[in-house]
């Protein structure tokens, strides 16, 4: 693996380029489309930055969810804490990492704010969003390889992890390469919401439809990956459940739409 690289002799962390190319490519990509769509993409860019905004923070909040215990550890003998700089480490420990689906969640709630507050049309940025999403999370699970982080099960087959921050205690380290599967999924994902944007298919909902096909894809993955620290409940991880919900709201909101769309043409 390659956590860190060096550059003009400073270290630098893979995942944190991954990322910032990511978000070039993406943005970019998305401002294109904005501008294609013959939307305003000074008020495109203010949108995608207040999504930015909440992805940063349900992020860090999701993965402190994820640290329950700690959170009730470091409560219970917050009477035992005698200087703001151990409890300011405290909270990054706990709060100091991100997951992916908090972070969309968080996205989500900033983009409908935004929207509602400045009257802007969900619809027509959220089916730019579509294809957008998947593809920065293509680069971000690259950086995930690279970092050693979201790691696959232990398998015969697969990458040797010889200098993970991530993996600790385990006898076997070849581990079965998840995050390049995922990576694949979601621009395989993104290339197909790009034709479905360039078509006008599913206007107004393309982003439900990429709710549901991730939801199914990060379902699926989940068995294959082999890290603990994400969270467990009733047998199923925290993204399963995620993705279930995701899953079933967006079919729900899905039907609403069509049966909406019925009535409008009936009336007609």
């Amino acid at each position: 693996m390659y956590p860190v690289i060096f550059i003009f002799g400073k270290e630098v962390g893979t995942y944190a380029i991954c990322a910032l190319v990511g978000i070039l490519i993406s943005g970019i990509y998305a401002c294109k489309k904005a501008k294609d769509k013959k939307l305003d993409v000074s008020d495109f860019i203010i949108f995608l930055l207040i999504c930015t905004i909440g992805v940063l923070i349900g992020g860090h909040i999701l993965y402190g969810l994820t640290n329950f215990d700690k959170i009730i550890l470091l409560i219970t003998k917050l009477h035992k804490i005698d200087s703001i700089k151990f409890l300011f480490n405290c909270i990054i420990e706990i709060f100091g990492g991100n997951v992916f689906y908090g972070g969309l969640i968080g996205g989500i709630i900033a983009g409908i704010i935004y929207c509602k507050k400045t009257k802007t049309n969900i619809k027509n940025v959220s089916d730019i969003c579509a294809p957008m999403v998947p593809l920065f999370h293509t680069f971000g699970r690259i950086g995930c390889f690279f970092g050693g982080c979201c790691f696959g099960i232990e398998s015969k087959y697969g990458i040797y992890y010889d200098n993970s921050y991530y993996i600790k205690d385990v006898e076997v380290t070849t581990r079965f390469p998840v995050q390049l599967v995922e990576a694949t999924c979601n621009f395989v994902l993104f290339l197909i919401l790009n034709q479905l944007l360039k078509k006008n298919k599913f206007k107004g909902n393309l982003f439900l439809i990429y709710l549901i096909s991730y939801s199914i894809i990060r379902f699926i993955l989940e068995f294959f990956r082999g890290d603990e620290y994400r969270g467990f409940l009733f047998g199923l991880s925290t993204s399963q459940i995620i993705s279930i919900m995701l899953f079933i709201i967006s079919i729900v909101l899905l039907i609403i739409d069509n049966v909406k769309k019925n009535y409008g043409k009936k009336d007609k």
